[in-house]
């Protein structure tokens, strides 16, 4: 690592990170699909993680909220607590094992979370936004989210969550301007409105007002905060464990209704692998430019644009760990809004099942820092 400053460590033996790496956890937005998130970071928080940073957009967003608002051992617990609310109205499962009766059980869950809400997250609105002729910003979706702000007031300590001991980066996009923001503990003391705005996806969620402005989901702009973190820290080495809810990669649609779910996997990728690849050869520049500064001549380094080049230049190594939800065969364009206990488990041990087996993986147990720019490991694409 080039700069000290690390927040927070690993425990001496949990093998997560090399040397003063920190560790980081980027969250992307997906709905019901988030309880994949939850999986992963118990199979992490079970070797001893604690990130130094948590980065999330939409229920990203919450699941980050949940791991920076909870003391280390009790993270795991508060997410499975908000799983398990947003689940509870449909315990049981498909009545028979089969492809074509599982998905026939996910489409009636999901027309049950459409129809009556998800407990603990949100509820229609009554009377119906359509038949209010004057309301404010706040009336204006079909579905009312105050139930997710009682949920995070309850599961979610605020005080410790801007404490400093972890930082917090969430994503949303201003509904006037459309210009993308990020509320950063590093300069923003974070609150359940700032949860709720990256995670109000319209049209079902109304705009959250925050210092007199409204904000939407951030996904309408990027579902991945990678990028942000990236340009906001030049200077420490990272393990970034990216846990991606939709993959760009998927079949070829085969009927009418595969069409839906194909598109909304690819819109909501955000385009994670080309932005990574993108971020690899800048990364790679910024580090060439970094040692060729080091070779200037003494009256040269001293050069006002030298000193702007150095600024932008950058020595840090950069691990991205890609974790990333892939599609079951009874899968549909609604599965990000089917929160059937059954389908949320099912999640979640997947999660957890790939985040384990990438930590045992040799490739990332082994792995050495990477020399030039960035590393990037999907250790379970196959």
């Amino acid at each position: 690592m080039k700069t000290s400053g690390k927040q927070t460590s690993i425990s001496n033996d949990v093998a997560l990170t090399k040397n003063d790496e920190m560790l980081v956890l980027v969250f992307q937005g997906g709905g019901a699909l988030g309880s994949y998130q939850g999986g992963a970071f118990e199979a992490m928080e079970k070797r001893g993680a604690r990130p130094d940073w948590v980065a999330g957009i939409s229920i990203g967003a919450i699941n980050a909220a949940l791991v920076a608002g909870n003391a280390p051992g009790e993270r795991s617990r508060a997410l499975r607590a908000f799983w398990d609310e947003v689940s509870s109205t449909i315990t049981f499962g498909p009545p028979l094992p089969g492809v074509f009766l599982r998905s026939a059980f996910n489409e009636a869950s999901a027309a049950s979370s459409a129809l009556y809400g998800i407990p603990g997250f949100f509820k229609p609105r009554f009377p119906p936004t359509y038949l209010l002729r004057d309301g404010s910003p706040g009336d204006v979706g079909y579905y009312d989210t105050a139930p997710l702000k009682a949920t995070l007031e309850r599961l979610v300590d605020f005080d410790r969550l801007n404490r400093g001991e972890m930082r917090v980066s969430l994503g949303a996009v201003n509904v006037e301007t459309g210009n993308f923001r990020y509320f950063d503990t590093e300069d923003t003391r974070i609150g359940p409105e700032h949860v709720m705005a990256s995670g109000a996806l319209p049209p079902g969620f109304p705009p959250i007002e925050i210092d007199g402005a409204w904000y939407w989901d951030g996904g309408l702009v990027s579902n991945t905060p990678l990028q942000y973190l990236l340009e906001r820290d030049h200077h420490h080495d990272m393990c970034i464990f990216q846990v991606d809810l939709f993959s760009a990669r998927g079949p070829l649609p085969q009927t009418i209704f595969d069409i839906a779910e194909r598109e909304k996997d690819i819109r909501f990728s955000s385009r994670t692998r080309l932005n990574t690849d993108m971020m690899k050869e800048e990364r790679k520049l910024k580090r060439a430019l970094h040692r060729l500064l080091g070779k200037l001549p003494p009256e040269l380094a001293s050069d006002p644009d030298a000193a702007t080049l150095i600024g932008a230049s950058c020595d840090a190594s950069v691990t991205i760990i890609h974790l990333i939800n892939r599609r079951r065969a009874a899968s549909s364009e609604s599965k990000d809004y089917e929160f059937s206990r059954h389908s949320v488990e099912e999640r979640w041990r997947d999660g957890f099942a790939d985040a384990e087996a990438t930590l045992v993986d040799s490739r990332f147990v082994h792995r050495k820092m990477p020399p030039h720019s960035v590393e990037i490991l999907d250790l379970t694409k196959d």
